[in-house]
C-alpha cells in the first residue's frame, strides 16, 4: 500500500494528518453543538454550549483510553477502517449539500452575535427547551467524538506521544476556539476536504493493515 512516509518521516506525517483530522472534525462538532444550542433562549444557550463542549472533552478521554486498546485486538482494525470509512461518506454528502443558513444560526449561537445583521441572533431555527438541546447534543458528542478519536487513533496508533497531542488538540480546538473553528471551515471549505482526503486515507489503511491481520487467521481456517 503507498505510504506517505516513504517522502517524509512517520512522525512528521502521522502529526500533519492529526492536525488535518481535528481541524476538520472539532469545526463539525462545533456547528453541530452551536446548531442543537441555537433554538434556545439567549440565557440558556451559553449552558448548552459549555454542557456540549465539556461532553465532548470527557467522550474524547474516555474514548481514547478505551479505542488504543481496542485497535490491539485482532479483526477491530479493520472493523474501524469500515467504520471511518462510512465517516467519510456522511461528510462527503454534508460537504456537497450545504446548509448554509443553518451554518450561521450555529455560528451566531457560538459567537453570541448577530453576524448576518438580520436583527436576530440564530433567527429562523425552531424553538426547543434546553433538555432537548442538551440530549441532541450529547447524542451528537458521542457519534462525533467517536469519529474523531477513531480517526486520530488510526492516524497515529503507533506513535503514542502524537496521539496524545493529537487528543488535547481536539480538546482545546473545540473549548477555546469552536466558532473560530467553524467560520474557517465555511470561508475556506478546501481545508474541510484536505481534512475529508486524510480520514479517508487512514481508514483504507486501517482497513489494509487490518485485513493483513486477519488473512493468515482466514486462509489457515480455508486451508
Amino acid at each position: 500500500m503507498f505510504e506517505l512516509s516513504q517522502f517524509f518521516g512517520p512522525e512528521v506525517v502521522a502529526f500533519l494528518m492529526v492536525v488535518g483530522i481535528d481541524l476538520a472534525l472539532a469545526g463539525d462538532n462545533a456547528i453541530v453543538i452551536g446548531l442543537a444550542a441555537a433554538g434556545l433562549p439567549k440565557e440558556q444557550r451559553n449552558k448548552a454550549i459549555l454542557l456540549g463542549v465539556l461532553a465532548a472533552t470527557v467522550l474524547r478521554i474516555i474514548f481514547a483510553l478505551i479505542t488504543t486498546q481496542l485497535l490491539q485486538i485482532v479483526g477491530l482494525l479493520l472493523a474501524g477502517g469500515i467504520l471511518l470509512l462510512w465517516v467519510c461518506w456522511k461528510m462527503w454528502r454534508e460537504l456537497r449539500t450545504g446548509h448554509e443558513a443553518e451554518q450561521h444560526a450555529a455560528e451566531e449561537a457560538l459567537e453570541g452575535r448577530d453576524i448576518n445583521e438580520d436583527g436576530t441572533i440564530a433567527g429562523g431555527v425552531p424553538r426547543k427547551t434546553f433538555a432537548q438541546a442538551a440530549w441532541q447534543i450529547i447524542i451528537a458528542d458521542v457519534s462525533m467524538s467517536l469519529d474523531n478519536v477513531l480517526a486520530v487513533a488510526g492516524a497515529a496508533r503507533e506513535h503514542p506521544y502524537i496521539l496524545a497531542f493529537g487528543l488535547l488538540l481536539s480538546i482545546a480546538l473545540m473549548g477555546i476556539a469552536a466558532s473560530f473553528i467553524a467560520r474557517l471551515l465555511q470561508r475556506y471549505r478546501w481545508i474541510a476536504y484536505v481534512g475529508l482526503a486524510i480520514i479517508l486515507y487512514v481508514s483504507l489503511k486501517m482497513i489494509y493493515e487490518g485485513f493483513l491481520e486477519i488473512y493468515p487467521m482466514v486462509n489457515g481456517t480455508v486451508g
